[in-house]
């Protein structure tokens, strides 16, 4: 009972971190502009994200453009691009394992496989939230180190936006799902023994002996001699 409620605690984390992956793929929240300097005060405020920019406006007015040329981005973009999409495919093909594996389903009940499949889904999930991880935290570490550099203007600065937050939130929340997952994988048994040998015969060792002819010797011992029937 206790592993069932592991496989679903484990199942429940990996699921709402895929769900916070996909948003955070989604949202241009990844990088807006820095209010420092001489823009305390400004009426326009700038965001970036992974497929589009977006301008908001004072009045209220919001207006996003889709980034028009796919060759003419940063190669960290599109590495970043790449890796959240992926991570998000992984994280679908290891819900499909992980519920077809997990014991509350019925799905290839009484096969040898189904032990660790849910095994299987919680490792893809480790991975995927893994590779959510790895552009989150690089385009953190490129935003707090713009920020700190003397040399760049005030107005070129960005700070953490909200997809960052929500990407290292929903990356925690896949890797402890899946090792969750991983944990409540029994373990292996152990290996099939060999077969023992036969049980020894209860026969006491004289009755083996019964099936042969009596000796010379012993039809001599009885008193009668063989020569006396010729």
């Amino acid at each position: 009972m206790a592993s069932w409620a592991l496989e679903l605690l484990g199942f429940s984390l990996s699921l709402l971190g895929f769900i916070g992956t996909l948003i955070a793929t989604i949202l241009p929240h990844w990088w807006r502009s820095a209010h420092v300097g001489t823009n305390i005060l400004t009426a326009v405020t700038y965001v970036k994200g992974l497929w589009m920019e977006c301008v908001r406006h004072s009045t209220g007015v919001y207006h996003c453009q889709p980034h028009r040329s796919q060759l003419a981005l940063p190669a960290d973009l599109r590495a970043a691009r790449a890796m959240m999409v992926i991570s998000c495919l992984l994280a679908v093909l290891a819900a499909a394992v992980a519920v077809v594996g997990m014991r509350c389903t019925r799905c290839a009940e009484g096969s040898p496989a189904k032990a660790s499949m849910a095994g299987s889904g919680g490792v893809g999930f480790v991975v995927a939230g893994l590779l959510c991880l790895v552009p989150v935290s690089w385009s953190t570490n490129e935003v707090v180190v713009d920020f700190y550099n003397p040399t760049l203007p005030a107005g070129m600065k960005y700070e953490i936006g909200q997809a960052l937050y929500l990407g290292f939130v929903s990356s925690a929340l896949t890797i402890l799902g899946g090792a969750l997952l991983c944990t409540s994988c029994p373990a292996n048994k152990a290996p099939f023994q060999a077969c023992s040998r036969a049980p020894p015969s209860s026969r006491p060792p004289s009755a083996s002996k019964g099936d042969h002819a009596p000796s010379l010797t012993s039809a001599s011992h009885s008193g009668y001699r063989l020569s006396d029937y010729v």
